[in-house]
């Protein structure tokens, strides 16, 4: 009587603290048969009844009751009755009596079969041998077991476990269980305390929102996490639950301009002229070019950019953006040009022959209008080195200047002074001085 008012006194404190806490909790009550098996020799009333001569029976029952706390693991309790029969001549059979307390902690249990392990205390165990001389319990003694759950349906199942144990006092025996039988889940528990029951809840095992059929909004920009592309960061839903910092429709973690409003096609950078070539990049953000250019307009479509391009209405070969003068224009420049000759000390442009030479100079460039001509100024070993040079450019720009005012195009025009460093003739006489004072036409 003693051992039932225990059992019944322990399983209303585990359902009043449980159902306490919340009326919809998941349960599991299992109902088996057993057969407990003793290890060791027993000593009743100054006798020995060896372990040999002791069997047991399948068919005693077994009543367990757990409750899932989280995941896999429960916690619970365990009634187990059973015969133990004494093979002995003159022997009395022992009736068995155990209930305990402990943890179970269940591995996979979302599929239909279950292995799970078992450890606790038992609150009280008894072999009785029938008479009021030997009746024995034990408090708290550990146990261990292990054992499987097979799902049947959505509530019902079964189940097998192997239990062992010991008796630690008068009489110190060892023993083992074996349960099989049926068991039956209740209760809809809420394994997250999100306040949505696990049965209802498509996230059970994360706290989330009702609204949400119990999933998380971490960021709370309304998108439940399993939809929202960036849960820790408030989007919106055209956005997938992403930033867009500019509005510019590239969200945040794939702009690479985040707060400055730009085009898909580029990043998320601006293209302010609208030449495919992001502002960043482009060294002419303000005018429409070419990726060859930078950015920049290569009007003549030489591969210089206008602001490079001292030609930059034709196409042109050099560096500079402008075409090579022809050698045979050069040629004839140079012809004419053997009359442009300066006084000793002078680089003024004077005498008819000198100025009819720069017509002709001029005709030859407006016949031929593509490409840069380079004015080379020269001067004969007369005076130092330093101011020849001065003179020699002198005597070039004068030149160019000249040939401006008679309507050449001064971009095509370009000076150069070489000083005394390449004399025309021999300078120790007044003829290769004289010729040395001159200019010369090349190519750019």
């Amino acid at each position: 009587m003693k051992l039932h008012k225990i059992l019944i006194s322990f399983l209303l404190l585990i359902s009043a603290g449980v159902f306490a806490q919340n009326a919809s909790n998941p349960w599991q009550i299992s109902l088996g048969l057993t057969m407990p098996s003793i290890s060791d020799d027993i000593v009743t009333r100054g006798s020995t009844v060896s372990s040999n001569d002791l069997s047991g029976s399948l068919g005693a029952p077994s009543l367990m009751l757990y409750r899932r706390i989280t995941g896999g693991l429960s916690v619970g309790g365990q009634l187990s009755l059973g015969k133990i029969k004494n093979d002995a001549a003159g022997g009395q059979d022992f009736d068995f009596y155990s209930t305990h307390v402990g943890l179970k902690y269940g591995f996979s249990t979302d599929n239909s079969f279950s292995p799970y392990l078992k450890a606790g205390v038992y609150g009280t165990t008894s072999l009785k041998d029938g008479t009021e001389s030997f009746s024995k319990f034990t408090d708290y003694s550990n146990f261990g077991a292990v054992g499987f759950d097979l799902a049947l349906g959505e509530n019902f199942g079964a189940f097998a476990e192997f239990q062992f144990a010991k008796i630690n006092e008068n009489p110190e025996v060892s023993y083992s269980l074996i349960s099989l039988g049926v068991s039956y889940g209740f209760g809809s528990g809420d394994s997250d305390k999100d306040g949505v029951n696990d049965k209802k809840d498509k996230c059970p095992d994360v706290p989330g929102l009702k609204e949400f059929e119990g999933c998380p909004d971490t960021d709370g920009d309304g998108i439940q996490d399993g939809e929202d592309n960036c849960p820790e960061e408030a989007g919106s839903v055209e956005n997938n639950g992403c930033p867009d910092s500019d509005g510019d429709g590239v969200v945040d973690k794939d702009d690479e301009c985040p707060e400055t409003a730009g085009v898909a096609e580029l990043g998320g950078c601006p293209d302010a002229d609208g030449d495919g070539i992001k502002d960043s990049d482009d060294e002419c953000p303000d005018e429409a070019g070419t990726e060859a250019t930078m950015g920049c307009p290569d009007s003549d479509g030489d591969g210089v950019a206008d602001k490079d391009d001292k030609c930059p209405n034709e196409a042109g070969t050099t560096d500079d953006g402008c075409p090579e003068v022809k050698e045979e224009v050069l040629s004839a420049l140079n012809t004419a040009g053997i009359n442009i000759l300066f006084p000793a000390d002078g680089y003024k442009l004077m005498g008819s022959k000198v100025m009819n030479a720069l017509e002709e100079v001029k005709s030859i460039l407006m016949a031929n209008p593509n490409g840069v001509v380079l004015i080379q100024g020269h001067a004969s070993e007369d005076g130092g080195a330093s101011y020849n040079m001065t003179l020699s450019r002198k005597r070039a720009e004068a030149v160019k200047t000249k040939l401006v005012e008679l309507g050449v195009d001064p971009s095509r025009l370009e000076v150069e002074a070489y000083g005394e460093t390449k004399p025309k003739g021999d300078n120790s006489t007044s003829v290769g001085r004289a010729n040395s004072r001159r200019v010369e036409f090349t190519g750019k």
